[in-house]
């Protein structure tokens, strides 16, 4: 006789496969990053510069890195959040969620790709790619969340219904913010990267933010149905 708590178990070992999935991709994806940082050969440097004034013309470099690090950190840091309340899955939810690693495989390319355009007449070319990727990533995670969450169709069937309405609340700010960013590419690229890493900040400390958020808290009636 299969009991809810045999159901219990098996919908959290499923989770945890999915879990530890995405959080090796999430650590390929922060690794490779470091890749475009790239060591000054001696036959390469500059005439009259040294080393030191070679290393630091790579600022773009640094700069790409240190956003793109910061904003997949926070990404798994979100990722890993969802799944204190995610505790089942079905095929859709882990499509969604390949999509959305999909796209978080992809950020080394945008990344590199600012770092060598910054500079250049093609600077908002290159942000509009970089906060674009971001910008789809958001609309993604939206969309993971909303079908986990709607009626509690795949959550933890006694989740704080306060805090899941909250989450979704700062997680439909990420599209228009990013958005923001995206329009900003073509205007000022300088203003586009600094908005990322402003948002980079802020969501950094949404996580606390939800659980003071006043909220409408639903009836629980349906909730954990399909």
């Amino acid at each position: 006789m299969v009991t809810e708590k045999n159901h219990t178990v098996r919908d959290e070992k499923e989770t945890g496969r999915i879990e530890a999935f995405s959080d090796g991709v999430f650590a390929i994806a922060i690794t490779l990053l470091v890749l475009d940082i790239k060591v000054p050969h001696f036959n390469d440097l500059a005439q009259n510069a040294g080393l030191l004034d070679t290393l630091v013309r790579q600022w773009p470099a640094y700069t790409a890195f240190f956003i793109s690090f910061s904003t997949i950190l926070i990404m798994w840091v979100s990722h890993h959040r969802l799944f204190n309340y995610i505790k089942r899955s079905d095929d859709t939810f882990l499509f969604l969620n390949g999509a959305v690693l999909l796209l978080v495989t992809f950020i080394p390319f945008p990344t590199a790709l600012l770092s060598e355009y910054i500079k250049y007449q093609y600077a908002n070319v290159a942000a509009a790619i970089y906060s674009g990727t971001y910008l789809a990533i958001a609309a993604l995670f939206n969309l993971l969340w909303w079908y986990a969450s709607k009626k509690g169709r795949l959550l933890d069937r006694n989740a704080d219904l306060c805090l899941v309405d909250n989450i979704s609340k700062q997680y439909i700010l990420a599209p228009p913010l990013y958005a923001i960013a995206f329009a900003l590419a073509f205007i000022h690229p300088a203003a586009c990267i600094a908005m990322c890493f402003v948002l980079v900040i802020f969501f950094a400390f949404t996580g606390k933010i939800s659980r003071i958020l006043p909220c409408e808290i639903p009836g629980r009636e349906n909730f954990g149905g399909k």
